[in-house]
This record gives C-alpha cells, sequence and structure tokens, in this order.
C-alpha cells in the first residue's frame, strides 16, 4: 500500500529512542540466527499474521499478556515490545488507536511495516 510505504517513520523511531523502557530491546544472536534460517519474507509473513490473530480484533480477551518478552521465541516479539506494537493500550499510547475497534487493514500494514523496519534496523550490519 503506497499511502503506507510513504509515511515517515523516523519521528516514530526517535520518540521510542527517547523511551527508557521501548529501547531497551534488542535481539541477541538466538534471535538474528531465527531470521537468518527463515528469511526475510517468512518473518514479514508472520509478522502480518501475527498482527491480524492478536492486535486487530475488536475484543482482545487477554490483551496486555498475548506478547511473549523472551528471546528466541519468534523475534518479531521482541519488536512489538520495541515499537509499542505489543497491545492495544500500547497502540493507543503509541499510535492513538484507540481500543475497542478493530484494527484497519491499513493500520496492520503500518505497523507490520513499523516491526519489520526494527527488525531490519537490528540485523542490517549482521546479514
Amino acid at each position: 500500500m503506497k499511502e503506507v510505504e510513504a509515511i515517515d517513520l523516523k519521528p516514530l523511531f526517535e520518540r521510542l529512542a527517547k523511551s527508557k523502557f521501548r529501547s531497551s530491546f534488542y535481539l541477541n544472536a538466538k534471535d538474528k540466527e531465527y531470521i537468518r534460517q527463515h528469511g526475510w519474507t517468512k518473518i514479514e509473513q508472520g509478522v502480518g499474521e501475527t498482527i491480524a490473530r492478536r492486535l486487530a480484533p475488536a475484543d482482545i480477551p487477554n490483551d496486555g499478556r498475548q506478547t511473549p518478552m523472551r528471546h528466541g521465541v519468534f523475534p518479531p516479539f521482541i519488536a512489538q515490545h520495541a515499537t509499542g506494537c505489543c497491545c492495544r493500550g500500547c497502540l493507543a499510547k503509541w499510535y492513538g488507536i484507540p481500543k475497542g475497534r478493530q484494527l484497519t487493514v491499513k493500520e496492520q500494514i503500518l505497523l507490520t511495516r513499523v516491526v519489520m523496519t526494527w527488525l531490519h534496523r537490528q540485523c542490517d550490519n549482521d546479514f
């Protein structure tokens, strides 16, 4: 979606960098190896599916607990925490997306782009 690709993510990443909590996340060697083994296409597909299943619904019974924070499980989970894409409360705070309504396709594509950008930034020097 071209309009999502045109959104400048620099201001968002500058704000995230100022958050002590958000800026504390990183990928370890096990996470990077997971990405190497699965490839970027598969990772991006998984991010899109995860956002659609775990964040997009209007009502999420386990909201705030649906995204593990452990390394070695699924690296995009770490990226979701680093970018405030981990639960509906964080989406409201960081993106102004209110709880209680389904995410639009555009919002899902944007969040996928944000997570993937963070992952690429973490791996660019290693791959």
